[in-house]
Formats: structure tokens, sequence, C-alpha cells
């Protein structure tokens, strides 16, 4: 009659929880525009109508305290509810969740603050999706995050627990600046690393004037030790200091870099398009509801 996906569908279309949305599958044989109509009707589904809209605009918030920290992104639709004061706390509210419970992933998040979930989206009028999120035991551990621009960027790093908080400080923000990948050249797969190669060959040789294969090949390798400064955050300089990397910055205090998650708001999302036609007949639209 339906299967797990239509009620993940139902649940993402409409922001009901997942026990709900497979009682209104079942209400309605599985038809997913009655299973709407369904929630909407028992007062469920009041984000439903705006499903369909695109969320790319929002913010990139960290909340940390003794046991956790935290990294989440939120999306909304416009910029100017991104900067007012009732989606930011939300989203505060979203990441405090996180640091504070033992959830997996966005749908366990969605599932327990659908009810807040579904007011804000009400209050704000927009539509609002918790997109994704990052969380750092602190236990053993110094985790630190930096927030840039206001929510456009946000970073979250976890250190060795003999770090300093300055030291961490400064990782953070080099990872906003410079955009790493990779911790370290080790943790760089050897899949990107051939195809890079690749790339960097075929460049070589379809030069007008390609140099002796030999030669094309100590290139080569100097442009991948090259990549890694670009990817690697040990292997990047120190934007404080242009003349160390960060490996050498952080071996003074004998730091250890484990991992860190680098959130940029909107990143590969689509983007919001609207014609003046549209924009025209949406508010004609309204004016008939």
């Amino acid at each position: 009659m339906f299967t797990s996906q239509d009620v993940m569908k139902l649940r993402q279309v409409t922001g009901v929880g997942m026990m709900d949305c497979k009682k209104a599958l079942e209400a309605t044989n599985g038809d997913m525009d009655e299973a709407i109509k369904f929630l909407r009707e028992k007062g469920m589904a009041t984000a439903a109508k705006k499903a369909d809209r695109i969320a790319s605009e929002g913010i990139v918030a960290a909340y940390k305290n003794s046991s956790a920290g935290v990294l989440v992104e939120v999306n909304c639709e416009t910029d100017f509810v991104a900067r007012g004061d009732q989606f930011k706390s939300f989203v505060e509210s979203i990441a405090k969740f996180i640091a504070e419970n033992d959830v997996k992933d966005v749908d366990s998040v969605v599932a327990a603050k659908t009810a807040e979930l579904n007011e804000a989206i009400s209050k704000i009028g927009e539509k609002i999706s918790i997109r994704r999120f990052a969380k750092y035991s602190a236990a053993n551990t110094v985790v630190d995050s930096y927030i840039h621009m206001g929510g456009k960027i946000g970073v979250l790093v976890e250190a060795s627990a003999n770090t300093p908080a300055d030291v961490i400080h400064d990782v953070a923000l080099q990872i906003a600046a410079a955009k790493p990948s990779y911790v370290s050249k080790t943790e760089v797969p050897q899949a990107e690393i051939d195809s890079e190669k690749e790339i960097l060959k075929a460049q070589a040789l379809n030069d007008p004037n390609p140099k002796p294969i030999n030669i094309i090949e100590k290139m080569v390798e100097g442009r991948i030790n090259k990549y890694y400064k670009e990817v690697c955050l040990l292997e990047q300089l120190f934007v404080k200091d242009g003349e160390k990397t960060i490996a050498q910055y952080i071996k003074a205090t004998n730091t250890e870099i484990i991992r860190f998650t680098r959130f940029e708001m909107g990143e590969g999302l689509e983007k919001k398009q609207d014609t003046m036609a549209a924009e025209v007949q949406a508010q004609l639209d309204k004016m008939k509801k």
C-alpha cells in the first residue's frame, strides 16, 4: 500500500512526525495528496503549503557546553528572516538540543522538534529546514567553534586535551579563511590523488610544447605537493604568519588537531530565482486566499 520511503517523503513535505505520517497514509490508503490533506485537516501540517518553496538562505550556528560542541545549519527562504532575532533564537534552540541529547541524524532532530519547527514556520511565515549538523564530544578533548560573518560560515574543531584555547581558536580561524578539506595528507583519498595526477599530466601533455615524460612526472609531483598545501590544514601557511605552516605553528604547543567541520551557509543548495511575473502572480494568489 505504501513504503517507508513514502512515510519519509510525507514527513519531509509536512514536517509532521513519522508515526503521524504513517497513520495518515494508512487512513488514506497510501494516497500522498490525501494524506497531506488529512494532516492539514487535523491541524498538524501547518507547514505543508510552504514545503515546495526553496529555503536557500539561513545561518550556521554553534553551541558548546562542558560535554559537547555543535555546529548546525538551518535554512529559510530570505536573508531578511535569517537576520531576524526570532529565526536566530530558533536555530540556537536546535543547536542546544543537539548538544544536550543523543541524536544521530537530522531526521531524529526533526522528529523530536516537529512541534517547535512547525510553530516557527507558522510564526515566521517561511519554509524552515534543519539541513545538517556536526557534534563533537568534549569529554576528553578540546572543542572550539568559530562563526564568521554572522552565520555565513561556521567551523567546529576538535583537538587534543592539552591544546591552549588561543591555539585552537587560531586553527578555527584558519579553517574558516583557508577552507581546507582534510587535516593531513594521510586523509586525502588515494583515488582523489590519482585523479588529480591524471588531470595535471593531461594538462602538461596538451601543452603546445610538451616536455619529456620524465620531466612531466616531476612537474606533476610538484603540483601535487602544491595541491596538498591547498586542501590539507596542516600543510597550509598560517594566515596570521605566512612564514610557517599550521603544522609548525601547533608543534610548539604539542597540539594534535583531531578533526574539523566547516559549513558554508547554502553551499550546494538551489537558489531561489523569481521572475517579476512570478512575484506578481504570487501576490495575486495571496490576495485570493
